[in-house]
């Protein structure tokens, strides 16, 4: 079934499109101990598999949470993770959001908050980690993180991401004193080089691995090994299994080697990758997963542009159940 889905989306791109991240995978390796998951042979089990409300951003501004949650219970999801705790024009209390987790068996496994801000009385990490550490608290969520780049305040440099390393030390240790782990989540800028020194890198380096966490998001990862080579993505989660409890499972179709002649998608793009329906685009995800215990990480389904008519006129609710529904039926290699 996922080899249909794949085909079919490419098929308008003709031979020319192929599929280049597939390729930087090689074999992987055998199965540990429960990297076969839980329910017969699926390759992910069904309870760690959740959505980044980022997703259905437009859904959760109209419907409000209740409705949102309802419907992501009924399609199969058991985890979400937060971008904000707004909808309906109003900010939900967490004692709201976390009767209704409950209500529809959904557990919230962690929140985007921004990373830095200049303005002392924005919602971020620098500016109001106590408050921030609280709610997540409050609401019940394992993790809190922030999706921004590591060169936020200090710069996108080796110099920079040292800098930013002793802060997020900070915010993992107050996050720990609260029951918490901080993450981070990656975009493609991270994987840039200076002078021979990847700077992802050095944000691994320089944090405490008792404190600090990451979340791949593996679309970006593909898409930063595009832009700057010399990395395979699944050779980090591979090689430290423990720094990296969370995923960003995010697909999407690899033009940066297309001849510009090729018709595109329609839609946006980010350095000529085009952001799928997970199970639609270029990324394997069976051989990525294959080499990690499976049972202990989580699967957060995301698409920055499933609310795009012109990049996805099925709607943003039907990239959550496809996606949902491609992740749930995959199966491990025997």
């Amino acid at each position: 079934m996922s080899e249909q889905r794949r085909l079919s989306r490419r098929g308008f791109v003709g031979a020319t499109a192929g599929a280049a991240a597939v390729a930087t995978l090689g074999a992987p390796p055998a199965l540990g101990h429960g990297g076969r998951g839980r329910g017969g042979g699926r390759l992910l089990p069904r309870s760690n598999i959740g959505i980044q409300l980022f997703t259905i951003r437009d859904q959760v501004a109209a419907l409000g949470f209740e409705e949102v949650f309802r419907r992501l219970s009924e399609i199969g999801y058991r985890e979400v993770e937060f971008a904000g705790y707004t909808a309906q024009g109003r900010r939900w209390s967490n004692e709201e959001l976390r009767r209704l987790l409950r209500r529809y068996g959904l557990r919230g496994i962690g929140s985007h908050v921004n990373y830095f801000s200049a303005n002392p009385a924005d919602y971020s990490f620098v500016t109001q980690l106590e408050q921030v550490l609280e709610d997540a608290e409050e609401i019940g969520l394992p993790y809190i993180g922030t999706a921004s780049s590591p060169g936020a305040r200090y710069g996108e440099t080796v110099a920079g991401y040292q800098q930013a390393a002793e802060d997020f030390n900070t915010f993992g240790a107050a996050a720990r004193a609260h029951g918490l782990r901080f993450y981070q989540h990656n975009h493609s800028g991270e994987f840039a080089l200076e002078n021979g020194t990847r700077l992802y890198d050095v944000i691994l380096e320089e944090t405490d691995p008792r404190l600090v966490f990451f979340e791949m998001d593996i679309f970006w990862a593909y898409v930063g090994q595009s832009r700057f080579p010399g990395f395979k993505p699944h050779e980090y989660p591979w090689s430290m299994p423990e720094r990296f409890p969370l995923f960003h499972v995010k697909d999407g179709l690899d033009f940066s080697n297309v001849d510009p002649a090729v018709e595109r998608p329609p839609g946006p793009s980010s350095f000529d990758w085009f952001m799928t329906d997970v199970g639609d685009g270029d990324i394997a995800f069976e051989p990525f997963f294959a080499g990690l215990d499976r049972d202990d990480h989580h699967y957060i389904v995301e698409r920055d542009t499933a609310p795009d008519p012109v990049a996805n006129p099925a709607g943003s609710f039907s990239t959550a159940e496809r996606s949902y529904d491609y992740l749930a039926s995959l199966r491990a290699r025997h």
